[in-house]
């Protein structure tokens, strides 16, 4: 039984036309489409997986597909911090300052929300101790 296209018969004039050409090529003539894993066991695990990649010689051969890291977070909120590329710890310690962290305080270990509340924090800390010394210092001139 046939099934998909059905192809004309080859006959003299047939490689003339490059319509035609295109078709015996795409549907007669076909590459190997296997390919063997590289590794020492065939599991396809989260650490070993692959993918089918063609060579310019048009053979099929298999790349590995790297995981994906979850990035750095921040210390307090634990979401992931913007700005700072997703690394392996080993390429974090191999890259610059600069793709390490943001300009800012805490650049890379705190995200600008967090950093915030606690500049806002420490601010209102500071003026409720001058507001505390104001009203010691009325009571004790009461007195």
């Amino acid at each position: 039984r046939r099934t998909g296209r059905s192809l004309l018969p080859i006959t003299g004039n047939f490689f003339l036309f490059p319509f035609f050409r295109s078709q015996f090529n795409k549907y007669i003539i076909m590459g190997d489409n296997r390919f063997t894993r590289p590794a020492r066991h065939s599991y396809n695990t989260k650490s070993n997986r692959i993918k089918a990649v063609r060579t310019p010689g048009g053979k099929l051969s298999a790349g590995k597909i790297a995981k994906k890291t979850s990035g750095p977070k921040c210390s307090d909120c634990k979401m992931s911090l913007q700005g700072i590329k997703h690394m392996k710890k080993s390429a974090y310690h191999k890259s610059k300052k600069r793709e390490r962290r943001v300009s800012r305080v805490y650049g890379g270990s705190c995200c600008a929300k967090c950093v915030k509340t606690r500049i806002v924090r420490a601010f209102l800390l500071e003026e409720q101790k001058a507001v505390k010394k104001v009203l010691a210092e009325r009571t004790a001139g009461k007195k």
